[in-house]
């Protein structure tokens, strides 16, 4: 079974996915992560401002960082091998990488007054 490890960029939350203006990008993840999981796929996702220990730890991304900066970050890390820099992966590009399909299970529409998890306040 393939290992997949996502390093994201500073956040105000794990997933990203609160405040008033959600990036659909970060859901997207959210979500396939999901299906990953249900899958049985060993996906795990670290947070600059939640986990730095993690980013220290793993030399790919201390290398990367020390040479890129946090502009590399997202990172995709599949077996311990740099898939993608700076972006996330497509489900197309994740269902090649993987050899599984990944069908979307739920299609996501914000409102303009969805505030998040964190409230109307943005960010906890």
């Amino acid at each position: 079974m393939k290992k997949i490890k996502i390093f994201d960029p500073a956040m105000c939350c794990d997933t990203g996915v609160c405040g008033p203006a959600i990036d659909p990008e970060l859901l997207r993840m959210a979500s396939l992560i999901n299906v990953l999981k249900e899958k049985g796929i060993d996906i795990k996702r670290y947070g600059l401002a939640n986990e730095p220990q993690e980013f220290i730890s793993n030399k790919t991304i201390n290398d990367l960082l020390k040479e890129d900066g946090v502009d590399v970050l997202p990172v995709t890390i599949i077996d311990g091998e740099v898939v993608k820099k700076k972006e996330y992966p497509t489900n197309e590009e994740l269902s090649t990488l993987l050899g599984v399909e990944i069908k979307a299970k739920h299609t996501f529409v914000l409102k303009q007054e969805d505030s998040g998890c964190c409230g109307p306040n943005g960010c906890c």
